[in-house]
């Protein structure tokens, strides 16, 4: 048997293509109280205590799918699980298909959108909440045009780290079909809707009396869809390349992993209910992220040096996309890495304006980091972090104009 190489050349897998939205409505936490105090009894101790943690959590504005002054929500009667799932069919897949308009008109602007969705080889996607058969994937590449032939993968149970995870198995679905001399023009998205469960989480605190271990969802998650196209060396068009197209690629997927902390999946997740999903979030995260961080980086930081050839490269070198899954998470993984407030500044703002929208939130991230930074680090660090307690991290190339 022959040896294993020491080391791997650089992936020849690029992002062309890179698109966030976000609904129409930015909501402070007075509008979520109001909602609450119509309904439910806010002197109970454990929705008295979410509203303390609304008010501290540093959110100024999340971002909704629903105003909250009628409609969807603002009825007597709590919304069931199938009223969500219905919600989303609806308001979630229009979402992420206007994401995925945006990475597909970016990844090819010298085509037309439905030339450039015609090119589409396969989908990976992921989605936070309802799981009905067939997969909203399925929606969302009808609405796009997308081939019958497409192939497609969508992701269960992964939590915030969605985004990232789409990006791990994209690249490896690229790389897979690289070594069949196949092309990959893979269009990847995710997309949350946790505002439509407020009523839930609010009917669930009511009724709580467990102070300290009381699910802490409703004061911190959002509605946000992101979407990105990932090509390998015989996706990457001729001219994507060319200056003149007007098409050069963002970024170039250097390395990834995943790892999961042994012995914390009490941590982190989610159960269903006949109105929604009772989060778990213990009191720990924040310092199990911490501790995640710094080996998984140094293990991808590595390699990444090996395959750029870029030895000189230092932690102060890179721009980061951190998911902002709360101040706390945050403020640890910032302490970990001992990194700077510029190099957080997207990863705040998202925070700050959009909450914690969960799997999206980490490629909002990175689109905001375009133009927050011009013209930004030529090295990028993505993470996120999910059920498991899974830490998932991508390091990225910027690739330049010539």
């Amino acid at each position: 048997m022959g040896s294993l190489p020491t080391s791997s050349p650089c992936p020849e897998l690029w992002i062309t293509g890179l698109g966030s939205q976000y609904p129409p409505y930015l909501l402070p936490p007075e509008k979520f109280e109001a909602l609450a105090s119509k309904f439910h009894d806010m002197e109970k101790p454990v929705l008295k205590k979410l509203f303390r943690m609304t008010f501290s959590s540093g959110i100024e504005t999340r971002a909704s799918t629903l105003s909250l002054d009628s409609g969807f929500c603002c009825q007597q009667q709590v919304p069931s699980i199938s009223d969500i799932d219905i919600n989303f069919r609806k308001s979630g897949v229009d979402l992420t298909a206007q994401a995925c308009r945006k990475a597909l008109r970016e990844s090819r602007p010298d085509l037309d959108l439905d030339e450039a969705a015609a090119g589409i080889t396969h989908t990976v996607s992921c989605q936070g909440g309802i799981q009905t058969f067939p997969g909203y994937d399925f929606h969302v590449a009808r609405q796009l045009g997308l081939g019958h032939d497409v192939e497609q993968i969508l992701l269960q149970g992964v939590g915030c780290a969605g985004s990232m995870s789409i990006l791990r198995v994209a690249a490896e679905v690229a790389l897979g079909a690289e070594a069949l001399g196949k092309p990959a023009r893979i269009l990847c998205f995710a997309c949350e809707l946790n505002v439509p469960y407020s009523r839930h989480f609010y009917a669930e605190a009511e009724a709580a009396t467990d102070e300290e271990n009381m699910d802490i969802a409703g004061s911190l998650f959002s509605d946000g869809a992101a979407a990105f196209v990932l090509c390998n060396k015989y996706g990457l068009d001729q001219d994507d390349e060319d200056e003149d197209s007007g098409s050069v690629p963002l970024f170039r997927v250097v390395d990834w992993e995943r790892a999961v902390s042994p012995g914390t999946v009490q941590n982190m997740g989610a159960s269903i209910k006949p109105t929604g999903y009772t989060s778990r979030i213990t009191k720990q995260v924040p310092e199990l992220t911490r501790q995640s961080v710094p080996p998984l980086f140094e293990r991808c930081f590595g390699r990444y040096k090996e395959k750029t050839g870029r030895t000189h490269l230092g932690i102060g070198d890179f721009d980061f996309a951190i998911h902002p899954g709360g101040m706390a998470i945050i403020e640890n993984v910032q302490q970990a890495l001992d990194l700077n407030e510029k190099q957080l500044r997207a990863t705040r703002q998202i925070y700050t304006t959009r909450g914690n929208s969960g799997s999206p939130s980490a490629l909002c991230v990175l689109d905001l980091m375009r133009t927050l930074e011009s013209p930004g680090k030529d090295d990028v660090v993505a993470m996120a972090f999910g059920p498991g307690l899974a830490s998932e991290m991508a390091m990225l190339s910027r690739c330049r104009r010539r």
